[in-house]
């Protein structure tokens, strides 16, 4: 299915991996993290973001709610990239916890290992800024009943 370019100037794979950006800094539950998303290429994905104090729990490191919602969006953005017409949902999610998080900038990266029609297979993982793996995790994702197209945010 075609879709008209969501983003003045782009088109076509590009229109659609911007269009999937600003879905993401629409959501609002991404007021609460400083992140940004990109899509450099058809099944992969980034979001850098900010691990901060108010993300910690009593014993001073990132609560696990944080690692799972950056990879999550990161299996998830990369998976959805090679869908256009419509939007993905999590099914499932498996998580691996290699270190704690302390505060500084993160990087969630996404990419695509299976699936073109109904489900999709995604994996992730979180590396700090030293190069550090300290997170990873594996999700199946499926077609939803909801067109990207009738999303808010969807495009810009």
């Amino acid at each position: 299915m075609t879709q008209p370019d969501p983003i003045p100037g782009a088109s076509g794979e590009a229109a659609h991996f911007r269009a999937l950006e600003s879905l993401y800094r629409s959501a609002p539950i991404n007021r609460m993290f400083r992140s940004v998303l990109r899509i450099p290429e058809a099944g992969r994905s980034i979001i850098d973001f900010d691990a901060e104090e108010g993300h910690f729990h009593a014993a001073g490191a990132v609560h696990g709610t944080l690692y799972f919602k950056m990879l999550d969006d990161a299996a998830f953005y990369a998976a959805n990239s090679l869908v256009s017409d419509r939007f993905l949902l999590t099914t499932a999610f498996n998580l691996l916890f290699t270190r704690p998080i302390r505060p500084g900038r993160i990087r969630a990266e996404g990419r695509w290992i299976s699936g073109k029609r109904r489900v999709y297979v995604a994996e992730a993982s979180l590396v700090d800024s030293e190069g550090e793996e300290v997170g990873r995790g594996t999700g199946t994702f499926m077609r939803s009943q909801y067109s990207l197209s009738s999303l808010p945010g969807y495009g810009g």
